[in-house]
């Protein structure tokens, strides 16, 4: 349920923001929609560590107990994309030349000690 930036925006805002773009002052710094799209290996962490603050804010939400099972189930399908995009991100980052965040990432174990499948 994303919303457009400029709908939530007041004409003063919006007058704004024009005339910082106008004077080249303006710079949108938005997140690429695919990963391969980006060159740039610190950009790229950057890209990931934002999808990661998203997804803990997501996560904090979902804690609520007071959220209807629609919403729940919303939550859960944005928490699962964007678990998706992170790994994409990580995945470039290490093409890149960057941390294998994958290989460093903490391993869930089960009672015996063994690695939990899918982890």
């Amino acid at each position: 349920m994303a919303r457009n930036s400029e709908k939530a925006m007041t004409a003063l805002a919006r007058w704004r923001q024009l005339q910082l773009k106008e004077q080249g002052k303006l710079r949108i710094d938005r997140r690429p929609h695919l990963a391969s799209e980006e060159l740039n290996v610190k950009r790229a962490e950057k890209w990931r560590y934002q999808v990661v603050r998203e997804i803990a804010k997501k996560v904090a939400q979902i804690q609520n107990a007071g959220l209807g099972e629609y919403k729940i189930r919303d939550l859960n399908d944005e928490i699962n994309k964007l678990l998706r995009e992170k790994s994409h991100w990580e995945d470039r980052v290490k093409e890149l030349g960057g941390t294998d965040f994958k290989k460093t990432a903490p391993k869930m174990l089960d009672n015996e000690g063994k690695e939990v499948p899918g982890n």
